[in-house]
């Protein structure tokens, strides 16, 4: 009858994200993609740590959707030649040892992925949209 009620503050970070995505070019959204996986990767962390093995799992899996869903599908095989595909290669190896990560609440394999992200997460905030390259 009255609806399942919902924490303001979460209402408020959903509306905050939808208004951003609906306003981003396509090099920010890519940066959105890469947020949202390092926040997915913390919070995995932190329940690894905890031994929160419910919130790990769902973190986790949240982290392998963007990364497969986002980041890969996002690549121009096409456009992007050997690098899109070497791109493509190591988001795969970030999801399988996310899978490992999980099965075995291996904490350092968590922390290998957000190295890696955030590797080329820095490299692509570097990248400034309709700035010519030398």
């Amino acid at each position: 009858m009255f609806g399942t009620p919902t924490n303001p503050a979460n209402a408020y970070a959903a509306l905050s994200t939808e208004s951003a995505v609906h306003s981003a070019d396509p090099h920010r959204l890519i940066l959105l993609l890469f947020e949202g996986t390092e926040n997915a990767l913390a919070l995995a962390h932190f329940h690894a740590e905890q031994g929160n093995i419910t919130a790990r799992g769902n973190a986790i899996s949240k982290a392998i959707d963007i990364i497969t869903n986002g980041l890969k599908a996002s690549l121009d095989i096409q456009q992007g030649g050997e690098l899109a595909e070497r791109l493509a290669a190591l988001y795969d190896y970030m999801a399988s040892r996310l899978l490992w990560a999980n099965m075995k609440n291996d904490i350092p394999t968590i922390e290998e992925v957000q190295s890696l992200l955030g590797e080329i997460h820095e490299a692509w905030r570097l990248i400034e949209p309709g700035k010519q390259q030398k």
